[in-house]
């Protein structure tokens, strides 16, 4: 719990796939999913309580910020009257407030990934997972998601796996880091491990899995 997970690997290793069998939205061909000892392979996506971050903003165009965030919570049932002091609270925690008014094509990229962060989060999901949620954006963007994404996870207590090619990405936050290839984990790397393994270490391992 409280823990960022780095998952790395080529292209074609199954990143994203895991990903998305861990929230429901494909079925494993072998295998159980489990959540704290539980079983949860047959349990519908909608019955997981996964947050999910995609690496192309999965916003509603045509609605504003507000309401963006605002559909998130009325599907999760939170009384009208709290809808508008929950969004406010929200957008401030992001420190985005004053751009509830303004579509998704008005805000910057970081801005847009960061209200993707608000919904995935709204829940107070077990399980956040982020694929490749910071590759569409410039490099001080990217180190402001990253500084909130490291944040929300450590104040929810969830536990995040987050699918990157950027290893000094993954070192500088994972807790955790595992390595895919052909759909195998082939290193993990426990959080004792991870602290005695430099940059240049993990750039080898990583473009030997390449080159296989």
């Amino acid at each position: 719990d409280g823990a960022l997970v780095a998952l790395l690997g080529p292209s074609g290793s199954g990143k994203t796939t895991l990903l998305r069998i861990i929230a429901g939205l494909e079925t494993a061909d072998a295998g159980t999913i489990e959540e704290d000892g539980i079983d949860i392979t047959d349990r519908h996506a909608r019955q997981r309580e996964v947050g999910f971050v995609f690496q192309h903003y999965a916003l509603f165009r045509h609605m504003s910020v507000f309401e963006n965030v605002a559909f998130g919570l009325r599907v999760r049932k939170v009384p009208r009257p709290e809808v508008k002091t929950r969004v406010e609270e929200l957008l401030r925690l992001v420190r985005l407030e004053g751009l509830g008014g303004r579509k998704p094509s008005q805000l910057s990229g970081g801005q847009r990934q960061t209200i993707s962060l608000v919904m995935a989060t709204l829940g107070n999901p077990q399980l956040l997972l982020l694929d490749e949620h910071t590759a569409a954006l410039d490099p001080r963007a990217e180190a402001q998601v990253m500084t909130l994404t490291d944040r929300l996870v450590r104040q929810l207590g969830s536990t995040a796996l987050m699918v990157t090619h950027n290893l000094d990405q993954a070192l500088h936050y994972g807790d955790r880091l595992v390595m895919l290839q052909d759909g195998k984990i082939v290193r993990d790397w426990s959080a004792e491990e991870r602290r005695h393994l430099n940059a240049d270490a993990l750039r080898q391992l990583y473009t030997a899995a390449k080159v296989k």
